[in-house]
């Protein structure tokens, strides 16, 4: 550690020091974040808060956007100790945490997770492409007359889309612009889709901010409607409007399968094993993030480390697979238990 890493830990250190003498001191975790992870931070806290002698953490639902909002808020029992996450966190997050004394941060990727668009059983199984979903969602798309030039999305209904596609309203419940899932959303399916038009594709390698503008602005004209955090209000929308679509993580589709159907998203089902193998196109990594200054400070953080990272939890056969992680390999796991428990500080240079 070198000497600008020592006085950041000491200055942390101080911060919560201050803070916790001038308030009363914290007993239990505090848990932010995505909304995708919190079923799975739940029932760890769960688990931890029955076979431990700590308390079970509190976990607040916020969205990835606002979990970092509060996490990098500052250091003290006021903030959370965790902060849950359905993507990375952003290098512009890390210096906000940095400005208010956030300064050492561990990383925890606890698994992978798959973006659905799913629908009611109650409706017909529908099969899109990258392509499909862009051209749906976006609020500009490229000239139908086949202009190399963007124009207002004119697309209303599927088939206008695709004539593959069946003649229904694009009608598409997703969530808002805080949550990791939209980010990634439109990072893996709509970016995907918008490459395929090679004269899109070149504009990143001239203009980066351009053509995320282009890729990633969703249409605000009714046919994708924001439905909040709260994925299982998603799903009983689903079975009230059988013709709508909803976007949401796998982990939802696997617990309300008797309900919803997912669908086929460039010809792959949004199944356990395609997104295990990397042949699901819309999956990414789930994380959480522990505010290291807390480490010893707030009692059971070490623990619940232990807790999230034992095979019996985050493995091929633990607990959280039954309730739809997709863990990750074995040998990157345990690498990841050394790193994690270690406490070693993230470095957004490593993959």
């Amino acid at each position: 550690m070198n000497y600008k890493s020592i006085a950041a830990t000491l200055l942390a250190g101080a911060l919560f020091a201050h803070t916790a003498s001038a308030q009363s001191t914290r007993d239990y975790i505090s848990i932010v974040g995505s909304s995708t992870v919190y079923p799975f931070a739940t029932v760890v806290a769960e688990s931890f808060g029955k076979t431990s002698k700590f308390k079970t953490p509190k976990i607040e639902s916020t969205g990835s956007g606002g979990g970092f909002k509060l996490f990098c808020a500052g250091v003290g029992v006021q903030t959370p100790d965790i902060t849950n996450a359905s993507r990375r966190i952003k290098a512009s997050e890390v210096e906000d945490c940095a400005s208010n004394g956030v300064n050492d941060i561990v990383e925890v990727v606890i698994g992978y997770d798959g973006i659905v668009v799913a629908n009611s059983k109650d409706a017909p199984a529908i099969s899109l492409t990258r392509k499909d979903l862009y051209m749906a969602l976006a609020k500009d798309v490229p000239d139908p007359a086949g202009a190399e030039r963007l124009v207002p999305n004119p697309y209303k209904t599927w088939k206008d889309v695709n004539p593959a596609l069946p003649a229904v309203k694009i009608e598409v419940l997703g969530p808002p612009p805080t949550s990791g899932t939209r980010d990634a959303f439109v990072e893996l399916a709509m970016e995907g889709g918008c490459k395929a038009f090679a004269w899109i594709a070149a504009i990143k390698k001239q203009d980066e901010k351009q053509f995320q503008a282009v890729c990633h602005t969703v249409r605000e004209d009714g046919a994708f409607i924001e439905a909040g955090e709260n994925d299982n209000l998603i799903v009983q929308k689903l079975e009230a409007n059988p013709k709508a679509l909803g976007i949401f993580g796998f982990s939802f589709l696997d617990q309300n399968s008797d309900r919803i159907r997912g669908s086929q998203v460039d010809g792959v089902e949004p199944d356990f094993d395609s997104i295990a193998d990397g042949s699901y196109p819309v999956s990414r990594p789930l994380y959480f993030y522990v505010k290291k200054a807390h480490v010893g400070k707030v009692p059971g953080i070490m623990e619940y480390l232990e807790e999230f990272t034992k095979e019996d939890t985050w493995g091929d056969a633990g607990y959280l697979a039954d309730r739809g992680l997709i863990p990750l390999p074995e040998g990157i796991r345990a690498e990841a238990r050394d790193r994690i428990l270690g406490l070693e500080n993230l470095d957004l240079s490593r993959d």
